[in-house]
């Protein structure tokens, strides 16, 4: 099983979400092709009403405690409750990797 899939089905599981996207963007950075360490992830779920953002990042952080002390080395979280979601229906997009030759 892949790292994404892996990422998608603990947060499946953890958070019930009505909406979720894990997206690898690994080839954004300065990595090797194929490489599984830069992710963003956007969630929408009931549990984070009534939470601020970072108890809701601290909740998916602790759900993949494991992953981030390991393999992934960044993941940009974008957490909603079902109605910031209807209000808005897309993430930020990311920007460019600095880092990356030719960006």
């Amino acid at each position: 099983m892949n790292l994404q899939t892996q990422l998608e089905q603990k947060l499946r599981q953890a958070l019930s979400p009505s909406h979720l996207e894990v997206i690898n963007e690994s080839y954004m950075h300065r990595v090797s092709p194929g490489a599984e360490s830069h992710f963003k992830v956007i969630v929408v779920s009931d549990l984070f009403e009534g939470e601020r953002l970072l108890a809701r990042h601290r909740r998916v952080n602790a759900v993949l405690a494991d992953e981030l002390a390991g393999a992934v080395h960044a993941l940009a979280l974008h957490t909603y409750t079902a109605a910031e979601w209807a209000a808005r229906e897309a993430a930020p997009i990311t920007p460019s990797c600095i880092g990356k030759p030719g960006a």
